[in-house]
């Protein structure tokens, strides 16, 4: 797998802005995708050393129009805490250029 195949687009929520001023960034991964080779990607797309990987699993909704019912996607997140190669301080902020799901 390519490392912008695994890396799908940075999710951007309440709890990610304040897990970014930690360092800590949040990104929509593939759901084939295992800590090893998420760590891999991150570290290649953006020339970081990464301390740590955690990954969860999120079921899809159960969605209904009328009397039929079916389910959305799952997606998998992976949290990251990322350091600078150069001189090991957090960056700042990291953009993906991978557009949507």
């Amino acid at each position: 797998m390519d490392a912008r195949d695994i890396l799908i687009r940075p999710l951007i929520t309440e709890k990610s802005t304040q897990l970014m001023e930690e360092g800590k960034y949040v990104f929509v991964v593939a759901k084939k995708a295992n800590k090893i080779e998420i760590a891999k990607a991150v570290a290649q797309v953006f020339n970081v050393k990464v301390a740590n990987v955690n990954t969860v699993n999120v079921s899809g909704k159960v969605k209904r129009m009328g009397r039929f019912v079916g389910k959305a996607l799952g997606l998998q997140e992976g949290d990251r805490e990322a350091r600078s190669r150069r001189d090991d301080r957090v960056l700042p902020g990291i953009k993906s250029s991978k557009g949507g799901i």
